[in-house]
């Protein structure tokens, strides 16, 4: 497991860590994951694996006091007839509070089975979950979901992120999510941030959270830990 921070643009407080898994093969060096998560998905195997991250990022949650913590759910596990179930599950185990738990879906993730994705999607809200959409820009319905699924958070994909520059459509674009995101009660997390200046502009444009290499890779748990000491959490998380 490797964890990425993302940060507060107003005052850079941190707002939550993202875990992300990682394979270190013995003899193939890293193996990114998209290249093994298709191979999970294919064999079954995802379910077993997304119940363990979900279970190491939940316990590592509470080892680092406040902290939120997201986790990236695939369509198989949001299609899964248990997943309710392991997520209660994982929070009572760790006694983990579910406003600290961010659950990142994407609209592909939704697509493939939307009104069995709402029912889930309510269920885990019912639960206290916090529910992101995430790669928000690059789907095939991105409007209607903000409509129809019970969101609390949307995550500009990267894509709009690396060419961020006053007066480029990118920014018209970050600029109107933004404000219609704001207008849904829906926080908005940029992807992929990488320059100060990136950051300014984003924090111009209204956007509230930022993650991205101008903060940090992502760094294995011990490494998080440290950066703990450097970055206040916000306060009146959870």
């Amino acid at each position: 497991m490797a964890y990425q921070p993302f940060h507060r643009l107003p005052d850079c407080t941190l707002a939550g860590v993202e875990a992300l898994l990682r394979w270190d093969h013995p003899e193939r060096g890293s193996i990114p994951p998209s290249e093994f998560i298709p191979v999970a998905e294919d064999s079954g195997l995802i379910i077993p694996i997304g119940e363990w991250v979900l279970d190491e990022a939940c316990r590592q949650a509470v080892a680092w006091g406040e902290t939120v913590v997201a986790v990236n759910i695939s369509a198989i596990q949001l299609g899964h007839p248990g997943f309710v179930a392991t997520v209660a599950d994982a929070l009572r185990r760790h006694a983990l509070r579910p406003s600290r738990l961010i659950l990142e879906v994407t609209e592909t993730a939704l697509i493939e089975d939307p009104d069995g994705a709402v029912r889930t999607l309510r269920a885990l809200a019912e639960l206290g979950v916090c529910i992101a959409l995430d790669d928000f820009g690059t789907g095939y319905s991105s409007l209607s979901s903000l409509k129809r699924y019970p969101l609390a958070m949307i995550k500009l994909d990267r894509s709009f992120i690396a060419d961020l520059r006053p007066g480029t459509a990118d920014a018209a674009i970050v600029g109107s999510i933004v404000a219609m995101a704001r207008s849904l009660e829906l926080s908005t997390v940029a992807e992929g941030v990488e320059t100060e200046q990136q950051r300014d502009h984003l924090r111009e444009l209204g956007c509230e959270i930022a993650q991205g290499f101008l903060y940090s890779r992502p760094v294995p748990a011990d490494e998080f830990a440290r950066l703990l000491v450097r970055f206040p959490v916000s306060p009146g998380e959870g």
